[in-house]
């Protein structure tokens, strides 16, 4: 356990040095504000670009508080997932690359140990940042139209972070399988991409996938209650995110005995 804290407080290092705490939370909590703020003043944006017949006068119903805080979450279901793909598609295959990894694999460092540290520290950066823009969505939104109990928020709050977590999970089985990050973080991309439009299609046959979280955090917000697949769907994503931390271990280890 000490061996596998001591890769833990690596990684969560490396990424400081790398700024990944500054910029990540940075770029999840623009996000999260930009949302309220042009809901709230969509009529004057409007009105300020002008070309508008004389008289016409602009009247656009107010979004509920639900509704926005559900629309800054989506803003985390596109945006955010490239920034997660983008952010740790080196993850392992970097110092692989690198030859960092060799140079830690000599030691008595078992292969879980070296790829569940990694992921963890991925998972904490996750949930922090998403943490920070959601709360900056809930305050905005709070100040501007309506507050959210925080029972609520954060029940939507742990859906979509369980969501990210599979993403951030998939993008680790590639990083770990994969030499190169590029090829790593595109196919990552890829993959939830298709993922996430099947499971949109044919939501009403795939009630269990992971992806559908999104939509369930979405619904806890605008009903105030969860959706009765919810429990499926996060059993899903905790076993699919077992698999894949158990996958690339296995294909890790696989390919760094045979070179």
């Amino acid at each position: 356990m000490s061996q596998w804290i001591v890769l833990f407080q690596k990684e969560v290092l490396e990424m400081w040095r790398n700024f990944k705490w500054v910029w990540v939370p940075i770029t999840f909590i623009l996000l999260g504000v930009s949302e309220p703020l042009t809901s709230y003043y969509l009529p004057q944006i409007i009105d300020s670009l002008g070309d508008l017949p004389d008289g016409a006068v602009i009247n656009i119903p107010p979004p509920s508080a639900e509704a926005v805080l559900a629309a800054g979450f989506s803003q985390y279901s596109t945006i955010g997932v490239l920034i997660i793909a983008l952010g740790t598609m080196g993850i392992i295959s970097g110092e692989r690359k690198s030859g960092v990894a060799a140079q830690i694999l000599v030691k008595p460092v078992s292969y879980l140990s070296y790829v569940t540290s990694k992921w963890a520290g991925g998972v904490l950066l996750i949930w922090f940042s998403l943490l920070m823009g959601s709360l900056a969505t809930w305050y905005y939104t709070g100040q501007l139209f309506d507050w959210i109990p925080m029972g609520v928020f954060f029940q939507a709050y742990f859906l979509f972070a369980l969501w990210l977590s599979v993403v951030l999970t998939v993008t680790v089985f590639f990083s770990s399988i994969l030499l190169s990050p590029g090829m790593a973080g595109f196919i990552s991309l890829s993959v939830i991409l298709v993922v996430s439009i099947i499971s949109g299609t044919l939501s009403h046959w795939l009630e269990w996938s992971p992806s559908q979280l999104t939509g369930y955090s979405s619904a806890v917000l605008l009903t105030g209650e969860v959706p009765k697949q919810t429990l499926t769907a996060s059993i899903t994503a905790l076993v699919s995110i077992a698999i894949l931390l158990s996958l690339s271990t296995l294909i890790f280890k696989k390919k760094e005995l045979a070179s």
